[in-house]
């Protein structure tokens, strides 16, 4: 499977700026744009990546993660990104409809709730939040909620526009919805002999009260995080659990116990 990667879909460099990433995705908008592409269906699918790497990179709190993703998974990044944010945290408090509107009005174009009806279905919902001090809005997908039928994968749980997001679904569907879990952090000490051979180790997961062998990569290195997937705290009504991440400190071996105290008298 071809990994994605939303950097290389707007065509920019991983440093670049809010404003660069914005004209980078005004650009691709109305070169895709449906209404110039009507008799080309591969635009359509280009169309939407355009507006999901978008959404993900002009928000910073999703590109942070993401970039943290990059960082740790590479290629993967893409893919393990999906598995945590759906479309509806995606697209939360996205400005792409402000893109949309000023190129309807400048090209006679059609409006932003036509098209994104016409790209992802009549469950698409828009929706606007506001009180004295605050003003939100994005947009949510009613119906997995509509057909009865519950996928934490497609419910909001990330940051506040998600928890936002979560209020209005429920509101909407009138029922709790589905919540993913939280993820735990812990740390695991290791001797060098350890870190460097790898193998088997022992580690007691204090929330759930059992003993789990973990298996440590030979090599790990001071400050590596391991991940155990579903050993976070459990999901909400059904919802996936969370991971497992223990950071790795290794021991200081005798030497260098020794040399650090002959370094702190010799000062």
């Amino acid at each position: 499977m071809i990994q994605k990667d939303y950097y290389q879909i707007l065509g920019v460099d991983k440093n670049a700026a809010s404003k660069q990433i914005k004209e980078a995705y005004r650009n691709l908008a109305f070169t895709y744009h449906p209404d110039r592409n009507k008799e080309n269906p591969e635009a359509a699918e280009k169309m939407k990546l355009v507006n999901e790497a978008y959404a993900v990179l002009s928000s910073p709190e999703k590109r942070r993660e993401y970039d943290s993703l990059q960082q740790r998974f590479g290629s993967s990044a893409y893919s393990r990104f999906r598995n945590n944010y759906s479309e509806q945290d995606i697209f939360s408090g996205s400005d792409i409809n402000h893109v949309f509107e000023e190129m309807a009005k400048a090209f006679g174009f059609r409006n932003f709730d036509d098209i994104f009806t016409e790209f992802y279905g009549k469950e698409y919902r828009r929706f606007e939040f506001k009180k004295p001090g605050v003003f939100a809005g994005g947009f949510v997908f009613t119906g997995p909620l509509r057909r009865g039928k519950y996928d934490p994968s497609q419910v909001p749980h990330t940051g506040k526009l998600g928890k936002l997001s979560r209020y209005v679904l429920e509101k909407v569907s009138g029922v709790e919805l589905p919540g993913n879990g939280a993820h735990i952090d812990d740390v695991i000490r290791l001797s060098p002999q350890q870190a460097e051979k790898g193998g088997p180790y022992a580690y007691f997961h204090k929330k759930k009260s059992k003993k789990l062998v973990v298996k440590i990569p030979p090599g790990v290195r001071d400050g590596q995080k391991i991940r155990l997937a579903g050993m976070g705290e459990e999901g909400k009504g059904g919802g996936t659990p969370g991971d497992l991440y223990l950071k790795v400190q290794i021991k200081k071996s005798l030497i260098q116990k020794i040399k650090g105290t002959i370094a702190d008298l010799t000062k």
